[in-house]
């Protein structure tokens, strides 16, 4: 018996298929349900019963994955005690975010909360998008996550802020305020590149409308995009906080309001140190900006 089977079990009974769980774990099907047999074979028991498509935990499969919790829980908590270890180092922290949301955690939660923290290293992990974030929190990939809520019920999500998000266009361009969502079909739009993470973000925010914006520019180049619009070459759909200095830009609401809702986000399993610290620092700094 090992660790890995263990995760590979607990995370087959959350999910409810091998296939979600290897998925969430960025491993492959066939290495999880090798692995689980394995297990079942070695303790001489069945774990799972076929549900349809799915998987259920069997009576003896329900006790074995509760103490299997119990002793990743405890390992988790052996590794918290990095804190205070002998050589110097200090702990780490681990964070999850999507590329929308990266550069205000870089570039303001994190840098102050090492600042008051210095003998604990601070790792940020670059996901793709929300689902990319979960999955790394359930695969001990990261410790803490700033992600868009909701996420799924077996995460705990602590919201932070709702943020407005608001169409910047160039001036004279007419456009009745608060813009319905419609307005964009067919709107000239600066877009992040076709096939990354930031472009699917803003593909599944406007998915529900039914809108099919016309692609301008498409490009990551984060900092150009109000540059692009003030030469006149198309609206952004951004986040009313990330505008800054607008030069005579349009910035309007939409109506009905679209928000995105921010949070921190971890799996039930105990916090190490230094992930329960920056928790309720990043709590106190959203109360202070308030």
């Amino acid at each position: 018996m090992n660790l890995r089977q263990l995760r590979y079990v607990v995370a087959t009974a959350d999910h409810g298929t091998m296939t979600s769980a290897a998925q969430a774990l960025y491993v492959a099907q066939p290495a999880l349900s090798r692995a689980v047999r394995e297990l079942e074979r070695e303790l001489g028991v069945e774990l799972f019963a076929r549900s349809g498509r799915g998987v259920v935990l069997t009576p003896v499969g329900e006790q074995v994955v509760r103490q299997a919790r119990v002793a990743l829980g405890a390992i988790e908590a052996i590794e918290g005690l990095s804190v205070a270890r002998a050589d110097g180092r200090g702990a780490e922290l681990r964070v999850a975010t999507q590329p929308s949301l990266e550069p205000e955690l870089t570039g303001g939660l994190l840098p102050r909360f090492a600042r008051g923290q210095p003998a604990v290293r601070v790792r940020v992990v670059r996901c793709a998008g929300r689902d990319a974030v979960t999955a790394a929190l359930r695969a001990g990939r990261a410790d803490l996550a700033v992600t868009d809520l909701p996420v799924p019920g077996d995460l705990v999500a602590h919201p932070l802020e709702e943020r407005e998000v608001v169409l910047v266009s160039p001036p004279g361009l007419a456009l009745r305020e608060p813009v319905p969502p419609a307005a964009l079909d067919g709107l000239r739009l600066i877009m992040p590149a076709r096939g990354g993470a930031r472009r699917a973000e803003l593909d599944a925010l406007l998915a529900p409308f039914g809108v099919r914006p016309v692609p301008a520019v498409e490009s990551d180049e984060r900092s150009a995009w109000l540059d692009w619009v003030r030469a006149g070459l198309g609206s952004l759909v951004w986040v009313r906080n990330q505008v800054e200095d607008t030069g005579g830009l349009a910035v309007r609401s939409f109506g009905p309001p679209l928000t995105r809702l921010i949070g921190l986000v971890h799996t039930r399993r105990r916090l190490p140190p230094a992930a329960r610290d920056f928790l309720a620092f990043a709590k106190d700094a959203v109360r202070e900006q308030r």
